[in-house]
């Protein structure tokens, strides 16, 4: 049996683990009567809970959201997580959040047992960010993607290509890709008829929305999709590299935007990748130290002889003492 606050806090720990409990399941796990349920769940509203009822016999209770943020309920390993991922926002590639997640942290960590505080510092102590230099977005316009991609509405936008090209997209927004440095938007273009994915810098949303639309599914997963595109469809270029290795060996010397692989066997795959210069791409894939054959272009044959004979010929021409 629990006193009355200790009780309290239970009662909203686990209206925080599930999206709804039954008052008899509530009862159960707190070895309280439903009446007690009832009027616990009647305080945690007085202290700004938003704890909603559903009637009837398969009626229950949830947690739900309110017009203000109630005090949150975290185990250790959340509270961890959570300064954890703060201090890391602190360097994130999102206009403005630096300063507020150095404040959320500072509350947070005000908190905190010395046993979690002393986690968190320590794991600062011994980390060293390395700045990801990608473009700054704005807020604002992450929250106005994520919400259409939620609600699946059409979202119109203004956009610069990589030319600086300025044009008006329509689109149905799918997913947002974050990838270290920058933040992509995967979304199916209307009037191209076809999946794209836009650089969130670039894009200035136009409200309202448009109407709501039937999800489509993409070609492949949100990361694999963008992959492909930011790797290799944008460039002079494309090329198709069998690799002698698996595709966890050649992942390890790859970046998911510099290229996308192909899994063959349990000592194979093909990479996927591009650029404007045939030249860039040879050395691009000899420089990762793995056996591997051109499947296409076939120029790039061509280019990765003449690259051979020179590199030979340099090798040469002095004898190394």
């Amino acid at each position: 049996m629990f006193m009355p606050a200790a009780r309290l806090l239970r009662l909203l720990s686990l209206l925080q683990t599930r999206s709804e409990w039954t008052g008899a399941e509530l009862a159960a796990r707190m070895e309280v009567t439903d009446r007690t349920v009832r009027r616990d769940v009647e305080k945690l509203r007085s202290l700004g809970y938003p704890v909603r009822a559903t009637p009837g016999v398969t009626g229950g209770y949830r947690l739900g959201s309110g017009g203000a943020l109630p005090p949150l309920l975290l185990d250790d390993e959340e509270a961890v997580a959570v300064a954890v991922g703060l201090r890391t926002a602190a360097g994130f590639s999102v206009a403005g959040i630096a300063e507020t997640s150095v404040r959320a942290l500072a509350k947070l960590e005000q908190m905190l047992p010395s046993r979690l505080r002393h986690r968190v510092r320590l794991l600062q102590e011994v980390t060293v960010p390395l700045a990801a230099g990608g473009p700054a977005v704005d807020p604002d316009t992450l929250t106005a993607l994520a919400t259409a991609c939620r609600d699946h509405h059409r979202l119109r936008f203004d956009y610069l290509d990589h030319d600086g090209v300025p044009s008006v997209r329509t689109t149905e927004p799918h997913r947002l890709v974050h990838t270290g440095r920058r933040w992509y938007l995967l979304a199916y273009d209307v009037e191209r008829s076809d999946w794209r994915t836009f650089r969130v810098d670039r894009l200035r949303p136009r409200t309202p929305t448009g109407p709501r639309f039937v999800p489509r599914e993409p070609p492949a997963p949100p990361a694999e999709q963008l992959s492909q595109s930011v790797a290799s469809d944008v460039y002079r270029f494309r090329a198709r590299i069998l690799m002698h290795a698996p595709a966890e060996v050649v992942a390890d010397r790859s970046s998911p935007t510099a290229g996308r692989l192909e899994p063959l066997d349990d000592a194979r795959c093909v990479l996927h990748t591009g650029s404007n210069s045939l030249e860039q791409l040879a050395l691009y894939v000899a420089l990762k130290g793995i056996p591997f054959e051109v499947l296409d272009p076939p120029e790039l044959v061509t280019v990765i002889r003449g690259l051979a004979q020179r590199l030979t010929a340099a090798a040469s021409e002095r004898p190394i003492t």
